[in-house]
């Protein structure tokens, strides 16, 4: 095990505090869609009030996994409920660690389904 698949293990498991035990005190958490969660506090408030409104994360299935010096990168698929909605996204995070810590860690997903292209594209 290493920071990133704890950490990634405890969102699976839908454990706040487990969560929170994965990153450094002074750790930055930056989303793909905006949010930044500086701090092991805000990273446990986040969890749980993610949960407490109902999000689920179904799988969180790691496709290929990196570990160089303080650094960890993973590209993954991510299964969740949130708002009422179940949904599936590839994307990719990269992480720097420190004393089996997360210290900073960023987050990169696709914005629109993976489709294979033959000469045309959606406009979706």
């Amino acid at each position: 095990m290493t920071a990133l698949t704890d950490y990634i293990d405890a969102w699976v498991a839908g454990d706040a505090e487990r969560i929170a035990g994965t990153v450094a005190d002074d750790c930055v958490i930056t989303e793909c869609y905006g949010p930044v969660y500086r701090g092991r506090d805000w990273v446990r408030r986040w969890g749980q009030d993610w949960f407490a409104a109902g999000g689920v994360v179904h799988r969180w299935d790691i496709t290929d996994h990196i570990v160089t010096g303080d650094r960890e990168i993973a590209q993954w698929t991510f299964e969740c409920t949130w708002d009422g909605t179940r949904s599936t996204l590839d994307g990719a995070t990269v992480a720097r660690t420190g004393d089996g810590l997360i210290r900073t860690l960023r987050e990169y997903q696709t914005t629109a389904p993976l489709y294979d292209w033959r000469s045309t594209w959606r406009s979706e």
